[in-house]
């Protein structure tokens, strides 16, 4: 319930705070439209000291949507346009803060889940892959959500995951391979079993063949055999990424090492990522389940263990879990394990 007083200043401060975002969306338009690697620098420092006169929240929220409605359409984006608006991302994510970075891409990640689950007929899914893997060419997010995207799609495995597959491979394949050689040669077996198994699905093998010789191209280093692979352009900007930000912070720690899951239950337990955002934890989404376990797990100790811990003061469930792990396991990786389950 909101009392009546309480709802008129509320109308009122909307009416305003509404007339701000849209001049303030009207700016952010205009540095965005101009947007090329040219004027790169003087954007990027004018959005800069936007983003210290006005709200965080606001900023983030009107760049991202403004960035999405540029990039995200149902024919395919040109390349470089994708690359020049991810790599301001980039830029601000560096200078500004990560958590310009975050919001972007946490957006674009739920934008594609919802259009990926929805059998959308556009191009819209290849240009949100297009954004997803330019934010980890240039240095946003670590390789796990790229793996996590991949497996994904190997699971289902349909026609339009192959093309997905084989566009994000031509994009980000031989980073990949330099970042987690092993994460890829596991990707790739599961992908070879996976198209063994589903070899009658298909009626057209061409596209699956081609996406295993794609994905053996990458795991023996061979550039010649990926047509269209042009790395060229996308060292261009990094080098230009390089000479704009020059604070220590352009390295790979501002990466989001953040996996795909963690993306998607965000609003749920929080953006641990994220520095000062809330975050419930994991193991607190399904408390009841926690309980039960807790129970079992105390009710297989002999009844010395539980006196003793009686013993020693542990009052709850919880510190007599902990208490009769510790006394019954062999090591501390015995110990581990059991206090993780």
């Amino acid at each position: 319930y909101v009392p009546p007083q309480v709802r008129r200043a509320q109308e009122a401060l909307d009416d305003k705070k509404m007339e701000e975002l849209g001049r303030l969306k009207k700016m952010v338009n205009g540095l965005i439209n101009r947007l090329s690697e040219p004027n790169l620098s003087s954007i990027s420092g004018q959005l800069e000291e936007l983003y210290m006169a006005n709200s965080r929240k606001d900023m983030n929220e009107t760049l991202t949507d403004i960035l999405m409605s540029a990039c995200v359409t149902a024919v395919a984006t040109p390349a470089r346009l994708v690359m020049e608006h991810v790599l301001l991302v980039s830029i601000l994510h560096h200078t500004v803060g990560i958590e310009v970075g975050a919001h972007f891409l946490e957006a674009v990640v739920k934008k594609f889940d919802e259009l990926y689950k929805s059998d959308a007929e556009g191009k819209e899914c290849e240009n949100l892959f297009a954004l997803i893997a330019h934010l980890y060419n240039f240095h946003v997010v670590h390789s796990l959500l790229i793996f996590d995207l991949l497996k994904r799609l190997v699971s289902t495995f349909t026609e339009k995951d192959i093309e997905l597959i084989l566009f994000l491979l031509k994009n980000v394949g031989f980073s990949l391979r330099k970042d987690d050689p092993l994460a890829l040669k596991e990707l790739i077996s599961e992908a070879q079993s996976k198209a063994n198994m589903m070899e009658k699905k298909f009626r057209d093998q061409t596209r699956v063949r081609f996406m295993l010789e794609t994905m053996l191209a990458l795991r023996n280093n061979d550039m010649r055999k990926i047509p269209g692979y042009d790395p060229e352009p996308v060292e261009k900007l990094r080098k230009l990424q390089r000479t704009l930000v020059h604070n220590s912070s352009s390295g790979k720690e501002t990466q989001l090492r953040v996996s795909l899951e963690s993306l998607l239950n965000a609003d749920k337990v929080g953006r641990w990522w994220i520095v000062g955002s809330a975050w419930s934890g994991a193991p607190m989404i399904d408390d009841t389940n926690n309980k039960t376990q807790q129970k079992l797990h105390i009710g297989k100790v002999s009844s010395k263990i539980m006196a003793l811990a009686r013993k020693q003061r542990m009052n709850t469930d919880i510190r007599r879990g902990i208490f009769c792990v510790l006394m019954t396991s062999e090591d501390f990786l015995d110990a581990f394990e059991k206090l993780l389950k």
